[in-house]
């Protein structure tokens, strides 16, 4: 495994990150998580990323199940706050300050730690002061509790409000964690260079668009029966890529990878980490093979004549305006 610095910080993250969205505690049953998180442990692989609002607290207490016995100093563990969770009463959602600090408790409890390496604000609240937030989350690190803070999906003009309040409140604020991949790159405009003035990194996820780079959906073909878009919930993510231009494109990446002796998850892989303001690229598996091949991808080089080729396939699909940060 490689391992990249967060932003200014003096935090290093494993290259390639182990995220759970959309599959502990839902889609994938319990043994299966466990062996999932087993093959990036011996990957390499120290970062873990989740959410409280995944699978409605579950996958935290999955997670947390499954990295019991080892070495916590040894690990990176990553959630976000934001979200509706519980039973879904009014403050059971947002960045107020009542929200953070027991979503904070509450997610320590699931994953079994005493902290947590990262916490990030899920998105931006529009409805409570940004002021009340990071003083919330300066009030976590000072307690111990969070080491360091980060955001998700949020504009750039968002991310420059709050590296000034973090400044202000001496938080040690260092991470956006975007949807980022070949087809979407919306935070290439605006996004990465505010990232790039104020020293945050982007662990980004979606790397593989929701599975579509790996070339398995096919134009006018039926969906894979036990792929992402055959559940009702992965079919809402998807949605937007499974137009016959897209899924055409991705079928003339083969060439590409197959030229460079790599899979299409790879290529995609490899591709957002080839940006050197990405730390880490999240991956997620429903099985332990998925993760030992997309870790390879750390070992790609991907020269200035491949990634010219890649343009030249997805001239036209490409999704690049950065008023659409925050919908990914």
């Amino acid at each position: 495994m490689k391992f990249r610095r967060l932003g200014r910080s003096g935090l290093s993250i494993s290259e390639i990150s182990y995220g759970n969205w959309l599959t502990h505690g839902s889609q994938v049953e319990e043994d299966q998580a466990h062996a999932c998180v087993k093959a990036a442990l011996e990957s390499g692989i120290t970062t873990f990323d989740t959410a409280d609002v995944y699978a409605n607290t579950a996958a935290e207490s999955v997670l947390g199940r499954a990295l019991q016995g080892q070495r916590r100093e040894s690990l990176e563990i990553l959630t976000k706050v934001y979200w509706p969770t519980g039973p879904g009463g009014p403050n059971d959602r947002g960045l107020g300050r009542k929200h953070i600090m027991e979503s904070a408790n509450a997610s320590l409890k699931r994953l079994q730690t005493d902290y947590v390496d990262l916490y990030q604000a899920h998105r931006f609240d529009y409805s409570v002061p940004l002021e009340e937030t990071m003083l919330a989350f300066a009030d976590l690190v000072r307690q111990g509790k969070v080491l360091y803070v980060g955001v998700s999906e949020w504009t750039a003009e968002q991310i420059t409000r709050g590296a000034a309040l973090a400044r202000e409140l001496n938080v040690p604020f260092v991470s956006h964690q975007p949807q980022y991949s070949m087809l979407w790159r919306v935070i290439e405009p605006q996004v990465i260079p505010a990232c790039e003035r104020e020293g945050l990194s982007q662990i980004v996820f979606s790397p593989v668009a929701q599975g579509i780079l790996t070339g398995k959906y096919l134009p006018g073909a039926e969906v894979p029966e036990g792929s992402r878009l055959a559940d009702a919930r992965g079919s809402q993510m998807i949605a937007r890529w499974m137009r016959d231009d897209v899924l055409n494109a991705v079928q003339q990446l083969k060439p590409i990878a197959e030229e460079a002796g790599i899979t299409l998850a790879q290529l995609a892989v490899a591709w957002v980490l080839k940006n050197p303001n990405v730390a880490s690229a999240i991956i997620g598996a429903s099985r332990p093979e998925q993760v030992f091949e997309n870790v390879k991808a750390i070992d790609i080089e991907l020269d200035d004549d491949v990634l010219t080729q890649i343009d030249k396939v997805l001239e036209g699909v490409v999704t690049d305006d950065p008023r659409l940060t925050a919908q990914g």
